[in-house]
């Protein structure tokens, strides 16, 4: 009997020494399964610096989740704002932001804030993306910036003179801010390396072209590759399979044709003046002009001041660049108002029977930015009366739709409409993290 006992106890110790080994062995996995995943996560500030502002967002990656998002507005100016959104906490300030340093110091603090921050310390903080718009054909994809590519960066900043000053004060600043961490440019001009050279040579002489680099280049790459891979998803194919036209329609506007998940043709050309109307940019006009008023006494610097700021919809209209504003003065009688939305839309018109000759017919035409995404009446202008181009707009649904995603053709349209809001920052934060560890997601 009490070797029987001592064999029962004997074997009751046995199990219980497996259940514990068992168990410290599941929680070794477990914990070794999060120090892995934590050692693979990162923490990823996203910066895109405007001419007078800087909007970023703080990522938690690989998971894609936003930890915070603000904007420092009005920079240089007598009066300044910054703002941000951490989860249902939110900081205002209002101080004056004198340069783009002083901006990226408030967003420093505001993502530290005690008590309305997002994080500790911005040692947190593992990787750093800047947007840029102009890297030329020499940058095809994202990069880690160096002083190679910055000194790209400030070669390419009188073809856009608007937004590649402005990025690299950005990036300096940061650089200054953040210290030793993975830096890296995401430029809107990599999305359309693939322009065939029949659509991105102009007809000057092939020489010049060759040695002063002259040719299409195109922009908003960011955006347009995200509403493409979008659009893909939600046609249910592969985004190597599908033939787009996107039109990125916000202050500065331009077109894509997507063929093949890839860009073939773009509005915009060696700047981001060609193409269609915009805000306060000239878009499409024969150089004749330039020459003739160059003849008449206007200096370089005046007539990049005219192009550039003081035409569009605001040189038409003479009152704003706002097509909200534009519509409300339409609505209530101003004629050059109207007369601006007209010109406007009859340009997007234009390109979309362009792009459909050029495709040979698409699966979709997507709307995005502000005013894509916004306005319902400018989508109607664009696309009534197109039935025979395989278009048909469902305006029941058009005037439903304002800044969300949604689709807006009618049950027989050949050709799918779409209203996709744009995510650069998606793009962006997913290609930092893929170079800063890399790991491509």
């Amino acid at each position: 009997m009490c070797s029987r006992f001592s064999f029962a106890r004997l074997s009751r110790c046995r199990l219980l020494w497996t259940a514990l080994w068992r168990f410290k062995s599941e929680a070794e996995t477990r914990n070794r399964r999060k120090r892995t995943h934590e050692s693979s996560s990162m923490k990823v500030l996203i910066i895109n610096s405007g001419s007078s502002s800087i909007k970023y967002q703080l990522y938690d990656m690989p998971q894609g989740s936003v930890l915070a998002k603000g904007i420092v507005q009005r920079i240089a100016e007598s009066e300044s704002e910054a703002s941000q959104e951490a989860g249902d906490r939110r900081i205002v300030i209002n101080e004056r932001v004198p340069n783009y340093e002083q901006g990226l110091d408030i967003i420093g603090r505001m993502l530290t804030d005690p008590e309305k921050g997002a994080i500790a310390a911005l040692t947190e903080i593992g990787a750093c993306g800047h947007r840029v718009v102009y890297g030329g054909e020499t940058i095809k994809g994202s990069v880690l910036i160096d002083d190679g590519i910055i000194k790209l960066i400030e070669e390419y900043s009188e073809l856009a003179p608007l937004h590649n000053p402005p990025n690299l004060l950005g990036i300096l600043a940061a650089k200054r801010m953040l210290g030793n961490i993975p830096q890296v440019g995401c430029f809107d001009t990599a999305f359309h390396q693939t322009l065939p050279e029949e659509a991105y040579l102009y007809s000057l002489p092939y020489e010049l072209c060759q040695k002063m680099k002259i040719r299409r280049v195109g922009f908003h790459g960011t955006s347009h590759q995200y509403v493409t891979e979008r659009a893909a998803e939600l046609l249910k194919k592969d985004k190597h399979a599908v033939n787009l036209i996107t039109c990125h329609l916000g202050n500065g506007c331009s077109m894509t044709a997507v063929r093949g998940g890839r860009s073939v043709d773009h509005t915009m050309g060696f700047t981001p003046l060609e193409g269609l109307v915009m805000g306060t940019r000239i878009g499409d006009l024969d150089p004749g002009i330039v020459l003739y008023l160059a003849r008449r006494g206007y200096s370089i610097s005046e007539l990049d001041k005219m192009l550039f700021r003081q035409s569009g919809l605001l040189g038409i209209s003479g009152t704003s660049n706002d097509v909200r504003d534009l519509e409300q003065r339409a609505a209530a009688g101003d004629a050059r108002a109207k007369l601006a939305l007209d010109v406007f839309c009859y340009r997007i018109r234009k390109y979309i029977g362009a792009y459909l000759a050029v495709l040979n017919g698409c699966d979709a035409i997507i709307f995005t930015a502000g005013i894509g995404e916004g306005s319902a009446m400018v989508r109607r202008r664009t696309l009534e009366k197109m039935e025979a181009l395989g278009i048909t707009l469902d305006i029941e649904k058009n005037n439903a739709i304002k800044g969300r995603e949604g689709r807006i053709d009618a049950d027989d349209s050949r050709i799918a409409l779409f209203v996709i809001p744009t995510d650069e920052e998606i793009v962006m934060v997913r290609d930092t993290f893929a170079l800063a560890t890399g790991k491509t997601l």
